[in-house]
């Protein structure tokens, strides 16, 4: 039997991972030691060796039904090679704080391709909900500039939230997914067909990556952005969501933002004002409103 307690922890620790993140990469890409394609290439092309490894050391082998196939493709582009490859070019752009916040229209955007997709009753609550969330995230996008670490925050905000709709539509195609086959198994799947799309995308930028400049710290940084961020908070989630359920796992999606904007606040000394805040704010209340009194699963994404 699973131990709930440790199942939290490991919640905890992937959204900590996440938030990281933000502030890890916007690091690395302002100080000039990678490009956001090429940073692509190496978070993904090492996450999906170490699914491999893991796999051969505890091997779960199973046979993919050959009707999946076109599903498992579309998974590797719309939850790996598109959304990684938006989310990184559009924090590049942005402030990590405002990547964040958006990053929690995510639920909200499932629920209408869930409404779309496979025609899932969209209630008035549900319409609430959606727009307090999307009234949030224009705010906040066209909240204006301010100094920080954001060269494009208008055109980076948006590639975010296309990011979002990206992995949205993710979700809504891996669902019958994991009703079939092992979790982990899926996401090697996954990981291994997207980083063969980003290969051709990020290989110039990897090629010109400086390593020669890196400090000890940087390589700190992207170990927490390869390792931590990206293979182990995957395999966190999978175990929080076995243990707890998607409904308890998913509303850990709400801390993200709190630990991103203070990992943001000392890392890059990016400030929040009041107007961004109200804007958040709203976001999450969308959010709430359309999780209230449903089982609906929420999975999360950096």
């Amino acid at each position: 039997m699973r131990n709930p307690y440790t199942a939290h922890l490991a919640l905890f620790g992937t959204n900590l991972f996440f938030a990281f993140n933000f502030s890890a990469v916007k690091h690395l890409l302002n100080a000039g030691l990678m490009q956001p394609f090429g940073l692509n290439l190496v978070r993904a092309g090492i996450t999906t060796a170490l699914l491999w490894l893991l796999f051969f050391f505890k091997p779960v082998k199973t046979k993919i039904d050959p009707k999946d196939i076109w599903r498992f493709i579309a998974c590797g582009l719309t939850g790996i090679a598109i959304n990684q490859l938006l989310f990184l070019k559009g924090l590049s752009l942005t402030y990590s704080t405002h990547a964040a916040l958006l990053m929690l229209a995510t639920p909200i955007l499932i629920v209408i391709m869930a409404a779309w997709v496979l025609k899932e009753a969209f209630s008035i609550q549900k319409a609430g909900g959606l727009l307090l969330g999307l009234t949030g995230a224009t705010l906040l996008i066209v909240s204006g500039t301010r100094s920080g670490t954001g060269s494009n925050v208008l055109w980076g905000d948006l590639l975010v939230l296309l990011n979002a709709l990206s992995y949205a539509l993710y979700f809504i195609l891996v669902k019958p997914l994991m009703l079939k086959y092992n979790n982990v198994m899926i996401i090697r799947m996954v990981f291994t067909i997207g980083t063969l799309v980003i290969l051709p995308f990020g290989w110039q930028e990897f090629q010109q990556i400086p390593w020669a400049s890196y400090s000890g710290r940087d390589f700190i940084y992207l170990f927490m952005i390869v390792i931590c961020g990206t293979f182990l908070a995957y395999l966190f989630n999978i175990y929080g969501i076995r243990t707890l359920g998607a409904s308890i796992a998913g509303s850990y999606i709400y801390i993200q933002p709190f630990l991103a904007a203070l990992i943001a606040m000392l890392m890059l000394n990016e400030r929040l004002s009041l107007f961004e805040i109200f804007a958040g704010c709203l976001i999450i209340a969308g959010v709430l409103v359309i999780n209230m009194k449903r089982k609906g699963k929420v999975i999360k994404n950096q």
